[in-house]
């Protein structure tokens, strides 16, 4: 019986090296703050629980969601991503204008915006791994350069009068007596598609193996570099999907779209159990991560709270998480 491509470069990476060991990373913890989380808030409002309620709550985390898959992808290689929010609004932008000012076909303008903000990841990728720069300071700069080519090329304008197809994922059907939107289902393939890549393929375990220790993966044979260029330009291109849900969503093109969304995916990523240090963590972690915010801020809402007390639970939210990381790292380094 022959292994699969995927194990036997897992076990292969455990021989040469303790520290390739592979560690998936525990869902476990999320998912408890989850369910206390529902239960809390199922306790102070009769509508939390609702259908149209909980549909909502996905809604609204449908984009920070999709930026997050991107955002795990890289901080899985001990890196980190601060110009995903500000690289989805220039792409939604670029779909915008293409499609309205210059008359392009829709569906041209969306694959032009994707393939931007994948442009946008693989410069950031080719600073990292051909000049060798922090991944801090590659994506600090990205950030300022998207996010003023964004308000130069949109004239600070908002594009509004979208052609259907670049909001036909803001579009609802039933399901049951509840109306989902298709972006929503998207942002849910997407998860599962991650979900399969890092879990059962050798370039996944790749992924793994890079931000556990790469100076050992580089050892065993692994392409570390072309590895991680992948990862920034695949993270791109995620970035211009969260776009597209980002246009869906709001039915314009805004240039001042985006301005939080890479400290929100940071959030979900580091709350659904990640680690800031690479190499551990599950993209199924990062989606209870991002549905854990999405959460507390709905529940929140219900019971009246102001928006400001919201950010300062997440903030505590995050603090712990990493706390926590950091103490079981420092322990298993024992």
């Amino acid at each position: 019986m022959t292994s699969s491509p995927a194990s036997s470069v897992a076990s292969r990476l455990r021989a040469v090296s303790p520290r390739l060991a592979i560690p998936a990373g525990s869902t476990i913890g999320p998912i408890v703050a989850f369910l206390l989380a529902c239960a809390f808030f199922t306790t102070q409002s009769s509508q939390f629980l609702s259908g149209g309620n909980l549909a909502l709550v996905i809604q609204q985390v449908m984009v920070v969601g999709t930026l997050a898959i991107g955002q795990t992808l890289i901080i899985l290689t001990a890196g980190i991503d601060l110009s995903c929010g500000a690289i989805m609004a220039f792409g939604g932008i670029v779909m915008a204008k293409l499609a309205v000012d210059t008359g392009m076909p829709p569906l041209l303008a969306i694959a032009a915006g994707i393939t931007v903000c994948a442009s946008f990841g693989l410069i950031n990728g080719l600073l990292v791994t051909r000049v060798s720069l922090p991944p801090f300071i590659v994506t600090l700069g990205m950030l300022n350069v998207a996010f003023a080519l964004t308000h130069i090329y949109s004239d600070e304008q908002t594009i509004s009068g979208l052609p259907s197809e670049l909001t036909a994922l803001g579009n609802t059907f039933p399901l049951g007596r509840t109306d989902v939107t298709y972006g929503s289902v998207l942002m849910l393939v997407l998860f599962a598609v991650f979900a399969y890549i890092l879990g059962q393929t050798a370039w996944g375990k790749h992924v793994y193996a890079v931000g556990n220790a790469p100076e050992a993966a580089r050892l065993t044979g692994i392409p570390v570099r072309r590895r991680l260029l992948a990862v920034y330009t695949i993270a791109g291109a995620v970035y211009g999907i969260a776009a597209l849900l980002l246009i869906a969503r709001t039915g314009v093109g805004d240039p001042k779209a985006g301005q939080t969304d890479n400290l929100d995916s940071i959030t979900a990523v580091v709350l659904g159990g990640t680690s800031l240090f690479g190499g551990r963590g599950l993209v199924i972690g990062t989606l209870i991560g991002a549905l854990l915010v999405g959460v507390i801020r709905n529940g929140l809402q219900l019971m009246g709270v102001p928006s400001i007390y919201q950010i300062l639970i997440t903030g505590i939210l995050v603090i712990l998480a990493v706390t926590v990381d950091q103490l079981s790292r420092k322990r298993s380094q024992r």
